[in-house]
């Protein structure tokens, strides 16, 4: 009983003396000051799926479609102050026989537009045509996105052959962003 209680006490002084041993490296705590961190994140931003009899009202064609959803993510103190850049990604599937343009403007908090982009979409002619756009900001017109409070989604339906409520098809977007920071 005496000879494991020995060894047990010697035991637990050898392992004390290897883990003192081991921490007593010097330490460079200045390393944490100089610290970058590069994280990516990437999201939703939006999404709609306009079936074609959606632009005909009691016989008569909707030229135009708008919705404003607030975004006012992007001008939180975190985005503000670590986001070095941004790729909006836009898809848009048209299976309707008309050609449309989708207009995004980017609005400040007096609902003032900051930047806007447009994507013309060509008609359905029987096979699927994705039209696909990426948009960067950076640098300077970074701070157009951290300004917007709104984005205003418009569609406009272009001139063809007329549309009813029977009509068949639909105007689909879908919509990502992809965030890039830099944090110190």
């Amino acid at each position: 009983m005496m000879f494991k209680k020995s060894f047990r006490l010697l035991l637990g002084l050898l392992a004390l003396g290897v883990f003192s041993y081991s921490c007593s490296s010097d330490l460079d705590f200045n390393q944490a000051n100089t610290l970058e961190l590069r994280p990516i994140v990437v999201a939703n931003l939006a999404a709609f799926d306009v079936p074609a009899h959606q632009f005909v009202t009691n016989g008569v064609e909707n030229p135009i479609g708008v919705d404003v959803p607030t975004v006012d993510l992007f001008s939180t103190a975190f985005f503000k102050d670590n986001l070095d850049k941004t790729d909006l990604f836009f898809e848009i599937n048209n299976t309707i026989n008309r050609k449309y343009t989708v207009e995004m403007y980017f609005l400040n908090s007096k609902d003032a537009p900051l930047y806007s982009i447009k994507i013309p979409v060509p008609a359905y002619s029987g096979t699927e045509q994705l039209v696909t756009k990426t948009e960067t900001f950076q640098g300077t017109n970074l701070n157009f996105l951290k300004n917007t409070k709104k984005i205003a989604f418009v569609v406009k339906m272009l001139a063809g052959p007329p549309l009813t409520e029977t009509s068949l098809g639909s105007l689909q977007l879908r919509s990502s962003v992809t965030a890039y920071f830099i944090v110190k």
